[in-house]
């Protein structure tokens, strides 16, 4: 057997989907959070459908879901709005967060450095 086949070995090809942890990892997080409003993006050639939540702070997570309507439904499950995220665009209270936590970061960076 070549080395590409002993390598590719075990690997079915396609994407990874969903499964019961994504989503379990969704509804936890959706519970421990103020403020919880879900974006939901397409599926791409390296990603699959993926749900976004969104807290009222700008902190979120990401994980895969089984397709836009799946990611509908468990939306309403959990009691928040969903939303396209191609149509609407991500949240300026996300980027918002992320910007803060850059600079805590650099900030402990650098007291790390001097320290």
């Amino acid at each position: 057997m070549s080395l590409l086949g002993r390598l590719g070995r075990g690997f079915k090809g396609g994407l990874r989907g969903a499964d019961s942890g994504d989503v379990a990892h969704l509804r936890s997080w959706a519970e421990t959070h103020e403020g919880v409003e879900a974006f939901v993006e397409p599926r791409t050639t390296v990603t699959a459908t993926t749900m976004l939540l969104v807290d009222r702070d700008g902190a979120w997570t990401r994980r895969r879901i089984s397709s836009p309507d799946g990611a509908r439904k468990l939306a309403r499950s959990l009691r928040m709005p969903v939303y396209d995220v191609q149509l609407v665009g991500y949240p300026q209270r996300m980027r918002d967060h992320d910007a803060r936590q850059r600079i805590l970061r650099e900030r402990e960076r650098r007291r790390d450095l001097n320290g």
